[in-house]
Formats: structure tokens, sequence, C-alpha cells
């Protein structure tokens, strides 16, 4: 199909087709001439990841195209994926971070990572000390609670990775990572809400307030 037509069965207006072949995060086309491609099926797919890492994903160009560069890769194994998808959207800390209490934390946890994974350590020191610096207490207790519910997630998605090959594990890992991210930070909200709406009934996203218990009428033994 030519680029139009490839706007016209995926969406993509033609002008940001041509954004992300000059940006590399899609393949060029076959050439049949010098200024005309044919593209195919494959570059349909491929439009739904690069809309899928910009969009829901939240990435950068530049990040969504180290991803996409990383899945294109040959892999030999499934362990070295993991730590790619992560730094994809794990922000980059600020230097020089100590990660000596995130490293302490992960050994109370009786966690194994990997010891050289700076960004992702760093993310947990500097989110511990930014919740010091704000005052806001949060007990021991409840950062090992926080730690054992993600750990729940963290054990159903690795029992999903599938087995069949390491390409299909790699996408499964990557895109997971990446895509799955934004579904919790919105479950977790959603969650709040029903809890708040469980614990104290108030107006909690727009919901209206219960009524309260009716009164007891005059004659149904009550006494009043």
């Amino acid at each position: 199909m030519r680029i139009s037509e490839l706007a016209d069965v995926s969406g993509v207006p033609i002008a940001t087709l041509k954004y992300y072949l000059r940006e590399g995060l899609l393949p060029e086309g076959e050439r049949t001439s010098a200024t005309q491609a044919r593209y195919d099926d494959e570059h349909v797919r491929r439009l739904r990841l690069v809309r899928a890492l910009l969009g829901p994903g939240g990435l950068s160009v530049a990040r969504a195209r180290g991803v996409l560069e990383f899945l294109d890769l040959e892999h030999d194994s499934v362990g070295e994926v993991l730590a790619v998808a992560q730094h994809a959207v794990t922000p980059a800390a600020p230097e020089g971070v100590d990660h000596a209490r995130a490293r302490g934390l992960v050994e109370r946890w009786g966690w194994t990572v990997d010891p050289g994974d700076g960004p992702v350590l760093a993310a947990l020191e500097v989110a511990v000390d930014g919740l010091e610096a704000a005052g806001f207490d949060l007990p021991p207790e409840r950062l090992d609670g926080y730690a054992r519910a993600m750990h729940d997630v963290a054990d159903a998605e690795i029992a999903g990775v599938p087995l069949e090959s390491v390409d299909a594990a790699v996408q499964y890992v990557v895109l997971g990572t990446v895509l799955v991210e934004p579904l919790l930070l919105a479950l977790r909200r959603l969650a709040q809400q029903d809890s708040s709406w469980r614990r104290f009934g108030d107006l909690v996203g727009g919901l209206p307030v219960p009524p309260p218990p009716a009164s007891p009428r005059a004659g149904d033994g009550t006494g009043h």
C-alpha cells in the first residue's frame, strides 16, 4: 500500500507518518521509485505499537525509539530485557543519589534484585526522600504492605510470560512493563475512591452521599 493508504488504514495522518519515519519509529517502506514506497501490514502493526508507547505508555519519542530498537534486536534470553523496559518508564534520577536506604529496604524484604540497577534503586531512594522532605509520615509497616502488594502484582506478571519463544517473551515483558504501568496507576486511583467511599461515605469523584438511616416511626415498638 502507498503512504496515503497506510494513513487511511491506520487512521494516522500522513504528516504524522512522515514524522515517525524521520524519527526512526517507523521503518522505511519498500522503495518503488525515488519518491514512492510500498508499505504492508507489518507497518500497520508497528504503528499500533508506536501509538501505544507514545500515548498510553507516556514515553517520549527518544524513549519509544529506544524500546523499539531493542525489540528489533535478536535476543538469546529474557533476563536482559526487564531492565530495558523498566528504564524506559523510570525517570532519570539526579546524579550522586545514595542507594543505601533503597538497598537496605530490598534486603529487608528479602528481594533478589540487580545490584547494578542504579536507576530503579535511585527511583526508590528519591521517592522515599520526597516523602520525608514533605513531612509525610509513612510508617514502615505501610511501606512493607506496599512492597507485598506490588510483589503480588509482579508475581502474576512474571507467571504470565510466554515460554514458546524468546521473541514472544521479550514482547510480553517490554510492552507489559511499559503499557501496564498507566493501568496500575489508574486502578490505584479507582480503588482509593472505592475504599474512601466504603470508609467515609462522602463525596468521592462525584459519587452521591448516601442518605442517613430512616428514623423510627411511632408505633414501631421502639418506644419513640
